[in-house]
């Protein structure tokens, strides 16, 4: 380890000293011991993901007022950016996303809501850099990534109504409209078009204990959304004969995207989450669409042909029984 990365590491330790002696010291107790949960779970100096302990601490913090889970998401989200060192961005990152996962319901809703709407979870980080070594650099792409994956898993939760590790009855979209159904399908596959965008240079970065946990976390939520999926594609499947045109070509658009994130997505996953039954449905489904278009659009031209034909009938029948006059008035034979 160089002596400018020993350094880095020291002022960073000694700046969450700062930090917690200062929370230590505050009069807003409710905020102060928020916030101190909050720097203990996302330490400068490792690599090493928060401890179960210190998420428990985290989680903890939702099963009290809604000011103090409020207190909570201000005190991770403030954390997050403001650091520009991108190992703390990354357990921020990994705390907001056991929240997702394990938070009581007054924690998520703090995350659910909109950031116009006064809410803390935009994440916004798509132009984070640490460029404070080359290495660093490589996991500000992870923690770009990462964000991302964060924020195309609440909206995923908002268009279903549920959060991704939810489990769910596969009989409850039965009764959706063709319409809502799509919208989630489409949904599902951003997220998994996202999931595809890992940042392929810097894969080595796994082994990273932090990264490494980061990559299982975000499997479980893709093994979620392969599951819901497979719901609306089994449901739309079924109702393919009562689709109109357009939905059955929004229906395609879709798994068309879904099958060109598999390679992407295989090269994070390797073997992980393979789901062979998913694909052979995907496949069944695209080759049962592709005829369902072609029969559809030949109905359409054969329906156009007939009416053309019915018009021309009758315009043959009124030039029988009309002649145009000289005043340029149509008058009886």
């Amino acid at each position: 380890m160089g002596y400018h990365k020993r350094l880095r590491i020291v002022s960073g330790i000694l700046k969450d000293k700062g930090s917690l002696i200062k929370t230590t010291l505050s009069t807003k107790r409710h905020k102060a011991s928020a916030r101190r949960v909050i720097l203990r779970a996302t330490t400068h100096g490792s690599s090493v993901p928060p401890s179960d302990h210190r998420i428990a601490a985290v989680i903890g913090l939702g099963h009290g007022s809604r000011f103090t889970a409020c207190t909570c998401i201000q005190a991770v989200m403030d954390r997050l950016h403001r650091t520009k060192d991108s190992s703390v961005a990354l357990k921020c990152l990994y705390t907001i996303h056991n929240i997702i996962n394990k938070g009581s319901f007054i924690l998520k809703d703090q995350l659910a809501i909109y950031p116009s709407s006064g809410g803390r979870n935009f994440l916004n980080l798509s132009t984070f850099r640490d460029g404070s070594d080359s290495e660093t650099c490589e996991m500000s792409a992870w923690v770009r990534w990462y964000a991302g994956i964060l924020e195309q898993n609440l909206m995923v939760s908002r268009v279903l109504g549920y959060h991704l590790n939810s489990p769910r009855s596969k009989n409850e979209v039965i009764g959706f409209l063709n319409s809502d159904l799509l919208k989630e399908l489409d949904v599902l596959v951003n997220f998994a078009d996202y999931l595809g965008n890992v940042p392929a240079d810097s894969l080595n970065l796994q082994r990273k204990s932090l990264v490494h946990e980061i990559v299982r976390l975000v499997s479980e939520d893709y093994r979620s959304v392969q599951r819901e999926t497979f719901v609306r594609v089994t449901e739309l499947g079924a109702r393919m004969v009562s689709l109109s045109w357009s939905e059955c070509t929004e229906f395609l658009s879709c798994i068309d995207r879904f099958e060109g994130c598999k390679e992407r997505i295989a090269v994070l996953l390797v073997n992980r989450n393979r789901n062979d039954d998913l694909w052979g449905l995907i496949n069944e489904t695209k080759a049962n669409l592709v005829a369902a278009i072609e029969k559809k659009e030949n109905e359409g031209k054969m329906v156009v042909v007939a009416t053309a034909d019915n018009e021309s009938d009758k315009l043959t029948r009124f030039s029988q029984l009309f002649r145009l006059a000289p005043s340029g008035r149509w008058v009886e034979f």
